[in-house]
């Protein structure tokens, strides 16, 4: 009788087991059919504060947490000729303010279990929350970043404080050959435009630098005018304008910022090569790419997805990696911006097969400018771009990305509802023009930073 109840149990655990999986099973055909069949974007509502702040907001109920964020028109491209001044501004917006330490404004966010983040890159400088919903926890936190957007208090001390860190981290990257490399590569690239301009700026610039020029670009590219606001969140429209009116109604309307110049094609090859006592060699090359909202944007985008784009199944993978064993890591990438953003390819290699990875790559660059990607490429690259759609916004988190870009970059409001429609809009042919019209070949930046002893 016992072996006949195990042998029964053993049964109707296989059962269950079989069970289990054939649900398991079931559930992933009935995502994979969702993700591919019916995916849906969500639907954006966009409105303009009363003192000039453009507001995108996409209600998500699936948790109790909001995201906010405040992106300005004050990223490094407005240093003008003072290199490290808005990320030097961004950064001492939470070091005091409303007559708070940064001590005290980090234990107001800690005591709801919010987090404030801040940046600054080229186009834009951020300024956020991530908060829970329930309004005991996001009172707090609104105004602890109401205050830091509102009322920084630019104290000297963390000002001279910030200012030293960053001339530390200056003589730092001197020690860096990716950073040597990416430098070099940047102010090449862009030559005179203000996206040439060192980020974190240079040990000259660094000090030149005043409390009174963090100050005065601060009430500058500060303002509503020359703000979007991105939110994401558990809450109801109405709540939504309310916590927005609350975040910048105290801030001066202000003027947008100038229109950047144009970034200007190269129009001959240019190689710098930097000597650096390393046993890998840092390699950039490149040229202005595209800007947001070019027409060109979606056929280069999927072109390079297949060239150098998509990880280890790219094309400068195959050849430069699996076939020659040149480089674990090779790729290409375009960065679009306000104006034109860099197209660059990027490697490493051991320092003695630096000209022969280099010829490999400029080869490999030719032949895919002049006949595109292979059928089989594209169809992947089209699959696997597709595919993977939904999980760049299936969080709040990436979702609010996304709709800060759209505002920042003044996209059309559809531009996720649209996205995988404008993918499959692309062909071979568009490809092949796209490619020829805006790569060339022969006038591309190379940037090669090691050890240069047997030159």
């Amino acid at each position: 009788m016992q072996d006949r109840a195990i042998s029964m149990q053993i049964e109707y655990n296989l059962h269950m087991q079989g069970l289990k999986q054939a649900v398991q099973f079931f559930a992933l055909l009935v995502l994979l059919f969702i993700t591919t069949s019916s995916f849906a974007t969500p639907q954006i509502q966009t409105w303009h504060t009363e003192n000039g702040a453009r507001v995108l907001f996409v209600p998500a109920t699936e948790i109790p947490m909001l995201d906010v964020r405040i992106v300005f028109d004050a990223g490094t491209a407005r240093d003008d000729g003072l290199s490290g001044l808005s990320v030097l501004t961004n950064g001492l917006l939470s070091e005091g303010a409303a007559g708070r330490s940064s001590q005290q404004i980090a234990e107001a966010f800690e005591s709801v279990g919010a987090q404030i983040e801040y940046d600054a890159a080229r186009d834009m400088a951020i300024v956020g929350v991530r908060s829970l919903t329930e309004s005991r926890y996001l009172s707090v936190a609104i105004e602890s970043l109401k205050q830091v957007l509102t009322q920084p208090d630019f104290p000297k001390d963390a000002y001279q404080r910030e200012l030293n860190r960053m001339k530390l981290a200056v003589k730092a990257r001197k020690q860096s050959p990716a950073a040597l490399a990416g430098k070099a590569f940047n102010e090449t690239v862009f030559g005179d435009h203000p996206y040439a301009s060192p980020a974190s700026g240079t040990y000259e610039s660094l000090e030149r630098m005043t409390l009174d020029a963090v100050r005065d670009f601060y009430k500058q590219y500060y303002v509503a005018s020359n703000a979007t606001v991105a939110i994401v969140g558990n809450v109801e429209r109405w709540q939504a304008e309310e916590i927005v009116k609350a975040l910048v109604s105290d801030l001066p309307a202000g003027e947008k910022a100038a229109a950047l110049p144009e970034v200007q094609p190269l129009t001959e090859a240019k190689k710098i090569v930097i000597d650096y006592p390393s046993a890998q060699t840092h390699i950039f090359v490149g040229q202005p790419g595209v800007k947001r909202g070019d027409k060109d944007y979606f056929s280069l985008y999927v072109a390079n997805h297949p060239f150098g784009g998509s990880g280890f199944t790219s094309r400068l993978v195959d050849v430069i990696r699996e076939e020659h064993g040149l480089a674990y890591s090779v790729y290409s990438y375009f960065s679009p911006l306000r104006e034109a953003g860099a197209f660059t390819m990027g490697m490493q290699t051991k320092t003695e097969q630096t000209e022969k990875a280099l010829e490999l790559l400029n080869q490999q660059l030719k032949l895919y400018v002049e006949k595109g990607p292979e059928k089989d490429e594209l169809e992947a690259s089209m699959s696997n771009i597709t595919g993977g759609f939904p999980l760049k916004v299936d969080s709040n988190s990436k979702l609010l990305g996304y709709i800060a870009m759209i505002g920042f970059y003044d996209l059309p409001i559809d531009y996720l509802d649209t996205f995988l429609e404008n993918v499959r809009a692309v062909d071979q042919a568009m490809i092949n023009d796209a490619l020829k019209r805006r790569l060339q070949p022969d006038k591309m930046v190379t940037v090669v930073v090691g050890k240069q002893g047997n030159e």
